[in-house]
This record gives structure tokens, C-alpha cells and sequence, in this order.
């Protein structure tokens, strides 16, 4: 019985042996580049955004539009839309596949602390029922960034647009 085992043991350790065996292969050269970096640094909060909102944002900014199906070298704009059930993204893309301006509007997302605290501290006893979040971006002049914001306090009702900042507008 104490052969078998020791049989067992050495097979099995020595088929192991094998295994460890590393084949280097030469990988061909790969040049990466973003060409839309800056909308995400336009975008790009120290706080973590919605993770819908932010997942979104780069497929934006990762989309090629030379390597679409609708891609000719005719044109010169192509506006591509993005959606997801919490929003939607309205990008325009030049004919070298730069990120032109975006449109986006998203519904009920989780707001900055920023935003919270200016609208708990101005109006304390009310609760916010519903927010939109538009973003405006252009490549000349950035992001502009817009938050609606729906407050309920009993059977009272309030609207008001605040900015990333916490500044009423």
C-alpha cells in the first residue's frame, strides 16, 4: 500500500513538472492615445459620480467614429446618441473622430455633497423628490453643469436649478 502512495505521489508531482513550461511570444507594438481626454477631465469630479452616469460618459469619450458602420469621409459632423434608462447623451463627433459639444440630460441621480448641502442648509425641512442633471459641453468653452431640482415639503412644492458648486441660479 505504501508503494502505491508514494507511486501516486511522485507521478503526480512529477506530471506538475510539465506544466511549468513559459513560451515567450513577441507581441506586435500597440500605439495608444486618447483623443477625447479632455471631455473626461471637463466631466471629472473629486467625488464619485453615478456610476451609470460615469459609465456613459466613457463610452462617450471611447466611441470611434471612423470604425462605425455609418462612417464616410464625406462628412464632416456626426451626431451620435447615446442611452441608458437613467439618461441620454447627444454627442457630435468631427470627421477625425474629436469630440465636438454633448447634450446630456439624466434623471434621479445621486448629486454631489456640494449640491446637497446648499440646498439642506437654504431649505431645511424639505426633501428633494426629483432631480434632472444637464451637462453642456463644448471643446472651446467646457462643461456647464446644471442640476433641476424638484423639493417637497408637506403638499408644498418647489423648483430650483443649482450649479455643480452649490450656487443657486
Amino acid at each position: 500500500m505504501k508503494k502505491v502512495v508514494l507511486g501516486l505521489l511522485a507521478i503526480g508531482l512529477s506530471y506538475q513538472a510539465y506544466s511549468q513550461v513559459i513560451k515567450t511570444e513577441q507581441l506586435s507594438e500597440v500605439s495608444v492615445y486618447a483623443t477625447n481626454y479632455k471631455y473626461l477631465n471637463e466631466l471629472n469630479t473629486s467625488e464619485e459620480a453615478s456610476v451609470p452616469v460615469e459609465l456613459l460618459h466613457r463610452k462617450v469619450a471611447a466611441f470611434n467614429v471612423k470604425e462605425s458602420d455609418f462612417y464616410q469621409d464625406d462628412y464632416d459632423l456626426y451626431q451620435v446618441n447615446f442611452f441608458i434608462p437613467e439618461g441620454t447623451i447627444l454627442a457630435a463627433y468631427d470627421g477625425d473622430g474629436k469630440l465636438i459639444r454633448t447634450a446630456e440630460r439624466f434623471k434621479n441621480i445621486n448629486l454631489p455633497n456640494a449640491v446637497k448641502k446648499s440646498v439642506y442648509d437654504r431649505f431645511p425641512e424639505w426633501t428633494i423628490s426629483k432631480d434632472i442633471y444637464l451637462v453642456n459641453y463644448q471643446d472651446t468653452k467646457g462643461a456647464s453643469k446644471t442640476y433641476k431640482l424638484k423639493l417637497e415639503n408637506g403638499d408644498k412644492v418647489l423648483r430650483v436649478k443649482v450649479d455643480d458648486m452649490g450656487n443657486f441660479l
